[in-house]
């Protein structure tokens, strides 16, 4: 049985990789590794190192505080009710690059990240 801890570091890896667009096999060509290490770290089967855990966070441009975000809030939510996820496998569903650029664009202005990221 995967700790929920190690689940939940998972859930988020597999977010930020299909938001920065990158496959499993992405990454794991980045760290050196299978990409069924990173399937197995993504479902929480195997524990993510801290060090790995450093390494992915400058992979994917991430702060390594990124992975833990939100773990005391989903604590008891089932994994289908993350509208997150919900909206990361929407948007990575989409075949026209300009429509998904728009809605990122779009995403990013409501949220604030498009001003955070020009100041």
């Amino acid at each position: 049985m995967s700790h929920p801890v190690d689940v939940h570091v998972g859930k988020r890896l597999k977010q930020i990789r299909t938001l920065r667009r990158l496959s499993q096999t992405d990454v794991a060509r980045k760290l050196e590794l299978s990409f069924q290490q990173i399937q197995k770290y993504e479902v929480g089967s195997n524990r993510v190192a801290a060090s790995r855990l450093f390494e992915l966070s400058q992979i994917l441009d991430v702060p390594p505080a990124y992975f833990f975000e939100g773990l005391h809030d989903n604590a008891n939510a089932a994994p289908s009710e993350d509208p997150g996820m919900d909206i990361v496998n929407a948007l990575a569903a989409i075949q026209d690059e300009a429509i998904k650029s728009r809605i990122k664009t779009f995403i990013e202005d409501v949220s604030g990240l498009t001003v955070a990221k020009r100041g």
